[in-house]
């Protein structure tokens, strides 16, 4: 089949070489031209320097915390700063806008336009069979969603989607609402990302969560970043590391790709950094996409024979003994997987992946990080468990400078699993809810989102509703996505920015317009303020400061409560709207029936911010079977490559913010004016008798089944032989739905077969 695409025009890039430096003066000068453009620049300033401070809001970038240690007038990056400018726009989207442009127009217009377009102002409907939008009031269109929820069969006939964007308070309202409805059908945005963090890191040491404070990163000797590209996703990571680099930490990086802001960072927030570079990673090792599992398996074979060189010398015993379970059985394994398939899987020699290992034999404490480029394959799950192997060998949990970093790339996608929103509740969570709110919530499991994309293919969920991101771009398989949103009965997306799904719908559809995290939240007992916890468990107030960009946008938390009200009615409890009123109900709620969030609106005034517990960091205590840290075993599964074909991952440029695309460019690649380009390595470009520039036409493979997309054109780049990187969501439509990771049933994004013909 031909995959449907971003329609997005055609255009040849422009590529030059990659700049030798991240961040510095090129990042300031976009960050007021970015600033300008969309929110002018005093309005923007003012605003943008209330971003990440005590009583301003939150960044509705990525989740990397603030240093309270060491605070900035200025704590933001480049991205969060884009972030900031794209939600804070003047321009807005309402009916005018909608009576010019019907669906059919929409659906050729490129993502990047439909998010340039602005602040959506008002609820809009598009009715069954109609070819626009019209407007409808808030109160027809929340009671148009109480009409077909309470019309269902079966509760289960409905899913919940939620984003990382959505606070803790309106993220517990909507969790409990659901299960008041009757289904845990609560797919959301970690199914795709860090579900196989979650996964692993609760088999494996009994937590989901990471185990490190930021001011650990001041302690570690040595830090792995593992499939992650601070640089692009998390810019503010980068001060971070310039500063454990400066203490003398050795930083290792483990990615395919060679990235430049791994490579030299100039610091913005410092006159110096401005004029001058510095050096973070010591060591670049570029695994083969995909080798991550026999690369750490190398990495833990160094050290094992150190160890056996000199007993007691390499590995903690004595946490080994202690701590943990399973090591007889990790260590005969290890010392039976042979140096030739280790070398072979990763692609990476024995002599480097020899000085990677003895950097860690080295250090004292060491810090592991890592993001997508280990947790979206289909042995994702085995990668992280490898991690964890890799780190328990010298005892790196449970102690100051040391741990597991997981890293969230949206601010509160950790607070919403936190808060509840997930389709696998823990059944003490249920229970308590049961007994605090006197309703007998659904015990059953949910769909995920792979799930309900399937459910809905087979028409078994005919009502969807999102509350932010945006599912039609950001899931796998883009045209069996599309059609299978379009078997629902009603779609609902409730969202700031006019994005791709609201143009791929089900039979009816509601585009309701909220409040976003720059704007101020007035209720009936005034203003309102939100929080939402980072990637390392600290969870913060988020106030905003920014007037609304339109008087008929409600808040996330309003909304959510009114739906309810109107769903349930009489048969709940739950006073809905009170709480909607004030959220100090809500967060009394959640310290009722989530532990460590005790006395959660005291704690909050009195501190600021609440650290939340974490048994393994805090007390070395592992609440997985057994009680004990696990060992694991995972077999080097090389991918099936057909002769021919090749190994594509999908990545992300420096100018877009997950699915949000603010430019066609790719500074810190040299890439520009086009995003259909696929980096290939020259000696693989000489092989297939391409050339820089060629047009291709990739076409992936799985299950016997193909997905073909045409208009490539080819970049030169260092990367591994036989592996090849695309951008994300544009290459989503070769993904297959069925290709995900074993246990997390995340789609496998970083590694498809495809092979390419010249176009």
């Amino acid at each position: 089949m031909t995959a449907e695409r971003d329609k997005a025009p055609v255009a040849d890039p422009v590529v030059v070489e990659p700049p030798e430096f991240a961040a510095g003066l090129p990042a300031v000068v976009e960050v007021l031209r970015q600033v300008n453009a969309k929110t002018g620049l005093g309005r923007g300033v003012g605003a943008l320097l209330k971003m990440n401070q005590a009583n301003g809001f939150d960044c509705p970038g990525c989740a990397w915390p603030e240093d309270t240690q060491d605070p900035k007038r200025a704590e933001f990056c480049e991205n969060g700063a884009k972030a900031f400018a794209d939600e804070a726009t003047r321009k807005t989207v309402g009916e005018d806008f909608f009576a010019g442009h019907s669906l059919a127009d929409l659906e050729t217009k490129s993502n990047q336009w439909l998010n340039d377009q602005g602040r959506l102002a008002q609820p809009m409907v598009r009715r069954s069979g109609a070819s626009h939008y019209t407007p409808i009031t808030w109160f027809s269109a929340i009671e148009l969603i109480a009409q077909h929820l309470k019309g269902l069969i079966d509760p289960n006939h409905a899913a919940f989607y939620t984003s990382g964007r959505t606070s803790n308070e309106a993220a517990f309202l909507w969790q409990l609402f659901v299960r008041c409805f009757g289904t845990n059908n609560m797919p959301d945005c970690s199914n795709m990302c860090h579900e196989s963090s979650g996964n692993a890191l609760s088999q494996a040491i009994g937590s989901g969560k990471g185990t490190v404070r930021l001011s650990d990163f001041d302690h570690a000797d040595a830090i792995f970043v593992l499939g992650q590209n601070p640089g692009s996703n998390h810019p503010r990571m980068l001060a971070t590391l310039e500063r454990a680099k400066q203490r003398g930490a050795v930083i290792v990086s483990i990615n395919p790709l060679d990235e430049v802001g791994l490579k030299n960072y100039r610091n913005p927030q410092t006159v110096n950094g401005l004029r001058k570079g510095t050096e973070l990673i010591d060591l670049h090792v570029p695994v083969r996409i995909n080798g991550d599992v026999a690369l750490l398996k190398g990495l833990c074979k160094v050290m094992l024979e150190a160890e056996k060189a000199q007993p007691g010398a390499v590995l903690d015993r004595k946490f080994i003994s202690s701590h943990t379970q399973g090591f007889v059985e990790f260590e005969t394994d290890i010392a039976a997987t042979a140096w030739d398939e280790i070398v072979a899987g990763s692609g990476v020699s024995e002599g480097l992946i020899r000085k990677a290992a003895a950097i860690a034999i080295n250090a004292d404490n060491t810090i592991c990080c890592w993001a997508m480029g280990m947790t979206q394959h289909k042995n994702a799950v085995a990668n992280i468990q490898e991690i964890v192997n890799f780190l328990m060998l010298r005892g790196n949990f449970g102690r100051v400078g040391a741990g597991a970093c997981p890293i969230r790339g949206h601010s509160n996608v950790q607070g919403d699993r936190t808060m509840g929103v997930w389709e696998k509740p823990d059944a003490a969570f249920l229970e308590k809810m049961a007994a605090y709110f006197g309703f007998e919530p659904p015990r059953e499991h949910g769909l995920d989102t792979v799930d309900t994309i399937n459910a809905m293919a087979a028409e078994r969920v005919k009502v969807f509703i999102a509350m932010g991101g945006n599912f039609m771009a950001a899931t796998p398989d883009t045209a069996f996505t599309a059609d299978a949103l379009s078997n629902c009965e009603l779609t609902v997306q409730i969202s700031t920015k006019l994005n791709r799904s609201h143009v791929v719908t089900g039979s009816t559809a509601l585009i309701l317009p909220v409040l976003g995290r720059t704007e101020v939240d007035r209720q009936e007992q005034g203003e309102q303020f939100v929080t939402v916890e980072n990637s390392m468990g600290v969870v913060t107030q988020s106030r905003g400061h920014l007037q609304p960009a339109s008087q008929h946008l409600k808040s996330e938390v309003r909304l959510v409560a009114e739906m309810a009200d109107a769903v349930m009615g009489a048969h709940s409890k739950i006073k809905w709207r009170e709480c909607a009123d004030d959220y100090h109900l809500i967060r009394d709620h959640i310290a009722a029936v989530i532990p460590g969030f005790e006395d959660f609106n005291d704690r909050l005034i009195e501190e600021g911010s609440i650290e939340l517990p974490h048994s393994v960091r805090d007390d070395l205590q592992f609440d997985n079977e057994g009680g004990k840290a696990l060992f694991t075993v995972h077999a080097i599964e090389p991918p099936d490559i057909p002769e021919g074909c090749y190994l594509m991952m999908t990545i992300r440029s420096h100018d877009q913010f997950n699915t949000t695309i603010y430019s066609q460019n790719d500074r810190y690649r040299g890439v520009s004016g086009s995003r259909l380009v696929v980096f290939m390595h020259p000696e693989d470009i000489e092989q297939a008798g391409l050339s820089a520039g060629s047009l291709v036409d990739m076409t992936s493979h799985y299950g016997g089944a193909t997905r073909t997309m045409q208009g490539f054109s080819v970049v030169p780049y260092r990367i591994p032989r036989g592996c090849l990187a695309t951008y994300y969501p544009e290459t989503n439509p070769l993904i297959p739905v069925q290709h995900v990771a074993d246990g997390s049933n995340t789609p496998a994004y970083k590694s498809v077969v495809v092979s390419l013909q010249s176009g």
